[in-house]
C-alpha cells in the first residue's frame, strides 16, 4: 500500500460513522441480520482472537447493512471464505481431507449453518491454525464483495521507531498508482513504466531519478500486449512486508541500464509535503492551491489561502491541484464546490433499488466568482472524484491531467466487530451529479495531458502548463 493509499484508508475511516454490538450467540445467529453490528460507544478495545463467532458477526453485518445487502448471494461470501480457508491448508502442508465446501441453497441462515459446521470440523484438526485460518478466512468474504471502499483493519501494527511523518516502502512513486495495480479498480495504464517521483528511503539511497524507467519488477514485466502485470504491485509494499525488490531500469536521458535491489522500510518524508493544503501564486495572477486530502477544515484552509492570494491584485482564475488527492469527508466536497456554485446537486448517494439521498451545495458559503481548472490523475480517489465529477457536471471548471482513479463505490460505515476490529463499507452507492456510475470508472479529464519520462526526467510539468494556458486564454 502506498502514502496516498494509505492516507485515503486513514480518511475513510475517519469519515465513517462507527458502529460496533456483541457477537451474537451461535444460536441465535439465525436472526440477527440488520442488527448484527450497532455504533460503538467510546474508543477501541484490545484486539482478541478472531474466531468463527467473529466471522459470523462480520457476514450477518454485511449483509444487514452493505448497500446491495438486499440483493446480494450470500454463496459469494462464504464460498470467497471456504477458498481462502483451503488455500491456507494448502500453505501449511496440512490439507484435511474432509475440507471439502458444503452444499450451499442460497438461504442466508441455512447457508451459514452449514458453512459454519464444515469450518468448525476442519478447523478442530488442525487447531494451532486456528487463528491464521479464521483470519484468511474473513479477509476473502470482504474481498468478495469487489468494493475498493469494503476493508476490514486488524492487526494495524507500525513499526517500532515509526512516528506521524513516516512513509513506508521502496520511497518512489511510479507513473501507474497503487490503485491500478488492485484488482476492485480500473487497470488501464500506459507504457512505460517510470518513476515520477522520488520520496526518499531505499530509491533515494541508489540514486533513482524520476523519469527513470522501470523496465522489470522481480523479473517481469510491468507491461504485457499494453496492459498493466500484477508485478507492478511490488512496487507498494505495505508494512510488515519487507521482502526485496529488483527493478531493471533505463535511464533515457543517458542510455544507462542497470538492477538494483530495493528493501522495503520507513523512510522520512517532506514535512512540507505532509501539509493539505499549499498555495503560492503563479504569473503573479493564477492562485495555485495544492490539496493532498479533503480532512476537516481543508475546504476552508483552500478558501482563506485563495483570499490571501487575491488581496490587492486580480486573479485570472483558480488552479486547484488534486493529484494524488485520496480523498476524505463529503462534507468538505460540498463546502469546496459551493464556492463556485450554488443551488445544485454534488452527488446521490443510492440504495440498491435506486432510492437516492441529494448532497447539495452549501449556499452560505460565498462564490469567489473565479475561474478554475482543477488538475486530476489516477490518484484522485474517492472525495476527489466526487469533486471533480461536480465540477464537469455542473461545469464550473475544466480538469486537466489524466482521468481519475474510479475508487468511489459511496461513503464508508465502520463497524467494531466483538475482537475489536473495524469492518467498513458502504451502506449506499455513490453517483455523480448526472447520477453517472464513476466507480470503477473514474471521471476523464477535459484537457488530456498525461506525464511521459521525459518530463519527469526534465522536470516539466505539462499538465500544470496546459492549465495555466486556459486560464490566460
Amino acid at each position: 500500500m502506498t502514502v496516498n493509499t494509505t492516507a485515503a484508508a486513514v480518511l475513510a475511516l475517519f469519515l465513517a460513522a462507527a458502529c460496533t454490538a456483541p457477537t451474537p450467540p451461535r444460536t441465535q445467529a439465525s436472526t440477527v441480520g440488520a442488527t448484527a453490528c450497532a455504533h460503538p460507544q467510546g474508543p477501541l478495545g484490545t484486539e482478541t482472537a478472531t474466531t468463527i463467532d467473529v466471522i459470523e458477526q462480520a457476514y450477518f453485518c454485511i449483509l444487514g447493512n452493505y448497500y446491495s445487502g438486499p440483493t446480494l448471494d450470500p454463496r459469494t461470501l462464504l464460498t470467497a471464505g471456504f477458498l481462502a480457508l483451503t488455500q491456507e491448508l494448502d500453505r501449511d502442508g496440512r490439507d484435511v481431507p474432509d475440507a471439502t465446501m458444503p452444499a450451499l441453497t442460497g438461504d442466508r441462515k441455512a447457508d451459514w449453518a452449514a458453512f459454519a459446521t464444515a469450518y468448525r470440523k476442519i478447523t478442530d484438526q488442525v487447531p494451532d491454525l486456528r487463528d491464521k485460518l479464521a483470519v484468511a478466512t474473513l479477509e476473502a468474504i470482504v474481498a468478495a464483495l469487489s468494493d475498493n471502499h469494503a476493508r476490514w483493519t486488524h492487526d494495524d501494527a507500525r513499526p517500532l521507531d515509526y512516528y506521524d511523518g513516516d512513509g513506508y516502502g521502496l520511497g518512489l512513486q511510479a507513473n501507474v498508482s497503487s490503485s491500478q495495480t488492485d484488482g476492485s479498480s480500473p487497470r488501464v495504464a500506459l507504457a512505460p513504466l517510470f518513476v515520477t517521483t522520488v520520496l526518499g528511503g531505499a530509491a533515494r539511497a541508489a540514486g533513482l531519478h524520476p523519469g527513470d524507467v522501470i523496465e522489470a519488477v522481480n523479473g517481469s514485466a510491468p507491461f504485457v500486449d499494453g496492459k498493466v502485470t500484477p508485478a507492478i504491485a511490488a512496487l507498494y509494499p505495505t508494512y510488515p512486508e519487507a521482502r526485496p525488490v529488483e527493478l531493471r531500469l533505463l535511464r533515457q536521458t543517458t542510455g544507462r541500464r542497470w538492477t538494483v535491489t530495493l528493501k522495503p522500510g520507513l523512510y522520512q518524508r517532506d514535512l512540507a509535503a505532509l501539509q493539505v493544503v499549499r498555495s503560492k501564486l503563479l504569473n503573479d495572477d493564477v492562485a495555485y492551491v495544492r490539496m493532498t486530502g479533503f480532512a476537516p477544515d481543508s475546504a476552508n484552509r483552500v478558501l482563506k489561502a485563495i483570499t490571501r492570494l487575491r488581496t490587492g491584485r486580480t486573479l485570472a482564475g483558480v488552479m486547484l491541484d488534486l493529484r494524488g488527492n485520496g480523498g476524505g469527508s463529503p462534507v468538505e466536497v460540498a463546502r469546496l464546490v459551493s464556492a463556485f456554485v450554488h443551488g445544485k446537486v454534488t452527488a446521490y448517494q443510492c440504495t440498491v433499488d435506486g432510492r437516492c439521498a441529494k448532497s447539495s451545495t452549501d449556499d452560505t458559503v460565498e462564490l469567489l466568482n473565479l475561474p478554475l481548472v482543477v488538475l486530476v490523475d489516477h490518484g484522485c480517489a474517492s472525495a476527489c472524484e466526487h469533486f471533480s465529477s461536480a465540477v464537469k457536471d455542473l461545469r464550473i471548471g475544466r480538469l486537466v491531467g489524466t482521468r481519475t482513479a474510479g475508487v468511489i463505490s459511496g461513503p464508508a460505515q465502520s463497524y467494531l466487530l466483538a475482537n475489536n476490529t473495524v469492518l467498513s463499507f458502504p451502506a449506499r452507492h455513490h453517483l455523480g451529479p448526472d447520477r453517472e456510475v464513476i466507480d470503477r470508472i473514474g471521471v476523464p479529464p477535459d484537457h488530456y495531458v498525461p506525464l511521459t519520462p521525459q518530463d519527469a526526467a526534465a522536470g516539466r510539468d505539462p499538465a500544470l502548463a496546459e492549465a495555466l494556458t486556459l486560464l490566460h486564454k
